[in-house]
């Protein structure tokens, strides 16, 4: 059974994927930051989203301004029920459920430096290879 969080990341991870992105869920762009999910994008884009099930989860969680650093575009996931007059007015919205999802507000697009782009690329193909092959062979670490 998928915890709250998870159902939002499988709705986004959907919609990411049919809008031509890689997501990759819980992925750490740099030590001590860990994201819901990232999504590498057909021209090198990358996108972060922070996925929240409640207003207690968003109010606590105090480390998601580091994550724009991180990212070309930052979006929060949330479900129908959620306020989303708490979430900051610059940060992009997804509305989600754990079968689909919908961008209702994009945010403004800030560019990565080409070494951070560079960086985090190799990151994020590093860490889906080393998650493929864990399922072609669990018992590698």
């Amino acid at each position: 059974m998928l915890l709250p969080g998870q159902r939002l990341a499988r709705g986004v991870s959907r919609l990411l994927r049919a809008l031509d992105f890689a997501p990759l869920v819980e992925f750490v762009p740099a030590p001590g930051l860990r994201v819901d999910v990232a999504a590498l994008g057909p021209r090198g884009e990358i996108w972060t989203v922070e996925c929240k099930s409640s207003r207690a989860d968003f109010v606590s969680d105090l480390k998601w301004g580091g994550y724009l650093a991180w990212c070309d575009r930052f979006f929060w996931a949330v479900d129908a029920d959620f306020p989303v007059d708490l979430l900051p007015a610059d940060a992009g919205i997804i509305l989600a459920d754990a079968w689909d999802a919908e961008i209702v507000r994009w945010p403004e697009a800030v560019a990565l430096s080409g070494a951070r782009r560079r960086a985090l690329t190799q990151r994020f193909a590093r860490t889906a290879a080393a998650r493929l092959a864990l399922l072609a062979d669990p018992r590698l670490t």
